[in-house]
């Protein structure tokens, strides 16, 4: 599509190859800053929207870099929703992916498509809404079984593990995890991955079992504690400086397993470093995936089981929880 001026000439603007590399490279540095910071620190990338709409609605795009174009706008789309998710915007957030979906379905992108149906599902998750989250993650299975990408279909099936899990129910949830490894397993054999989903490796799946046993020992049984720890484990030191979010919010759950377990010294010692990492990163997830632990925290004090450990823990919790976002 060419759009016009009043006298029904071209704009003068030309889209090149050049001008959408760019954008993706654009796209690239604040994914990053998003994983390392959070979403607070992401602001830019309503500059690359405004400059990406420019281009696709006023420029001369050639049929060929069209496709490519929409897919540059869907995913910095995409990227806002994650970041309002991050710091607290629910509503923004849907309404960002809501517009991610239909430029990926312009571009015929059923990879995007299936990833930012992964997205919408974690934001209903993180508000437990398991059905919708659910609903979301089986649409994201349907675009990804249509791609043909066996990561994406990794990464939904996962997710689909924890709504399960969440819910109480212990089969589902296994067998979706189970899954999610066996597609998993092959991983070394899958193609390069789409920038969107190339944060899904080894940590990240190990941090995905650790969460659907945690869920699991909050909701089932204690005895999936355990294990939680062993997954929890091997995903925190999986996880550098570039994937702080990430770090953080596991460490929070593998104390909160410790704290389970009666390990407070353990859970001291895991849930300060999770505070204290926590504090510089730009997302107010951390502050929400504290309640449980801060509620073991509290029956143990009341029970007398705690220690000076535990009790300055809860101390930092309740003060981090309270802090204002950065």
């Amino acid at each position: 599509m060419v759009t016009t001026t009043g006298d029904s000439e071209p704009l003068p603007i030309q889209i090149e190859t050049t001008d959408v590399e760019s954008l993706e490279a654009a796209v690239g540095v604040l994914r990053a800053l998003d994983y390392r910071q959070g979403g607070a620190f992401c602001r830019d990338a309503v500059r690359v929207v405004k400059t990406a709409s420019l281009l696709l609605n006023w420029g001369t795009v050639p049929g060929p870099l069209r496709a490519r174009l929409c897919t540059v706008l869907a995913d910095v789309h995409n990227l806002l929703g994650w970041t309002e998710f991050d710091i607290g915007r629910r509503d923004p957030a849907r309404h960002r992916f809501e517009r991610a979906l239909d430029l990926a379905t312009q571009a015929g992108n059923d990879n995007l498509v299936a990833n930012i149906h992964y997205r919408l599902g974690r934001v209903h998750l993180h508000h437990h809404d398991v059905d919708s989250a659910l609903a979301e993650f089986t649409r994201g299975r349907e675009a990804a079984l249509r791609s043909g990408s066996a990561r994406a279909l990794a990464i939904l099936t996962a997710n689909e593990a924890w709504a399960h899990a969440m819910s109480g129910d212990e089969q589902a949830a296994l067998t979706r995890l189970a899954e999610a490894e066996s597609a998993f397993a092959d991983a070394a054999s899958w193609p390069e991955p789409q920038p969107w989903e190339a944060f899904f490796g080894e940590a990240d799946m190990a941090a995905m079992r650790g969460t659907v046993l945690t869920e699991l020992a909050e909701v089932v049984s204690p005895r999936h504690g355990a294990p939680a720890v062993t997954q929890l484990t091997q995903a925190v030191s999986g996880y550098g400086d570039d994937m702080a979010r990430s770090r953080s919010l596991t460490m929070i759950m593998l104390a909160q397993n410790h704290a389970r377990q009666g390990n407070l010294e353990e859970a001291a010692e895991i849930g300060g470093e999770a505070v204290d990492l926590a504090r510089r990163v730009g997302s107010v997830r951390p502050k929400d995936r504290l309640r449980p632990l801060e509620r073991l925290l509290r029956l143990r004090l009341s029970e007398q089981k705690g220690s000076s450990a535990a009790r300055d823990l809860l101390e930092q919790v309740v003060t981090y929880r309270r802090e204002p976002l950065v």
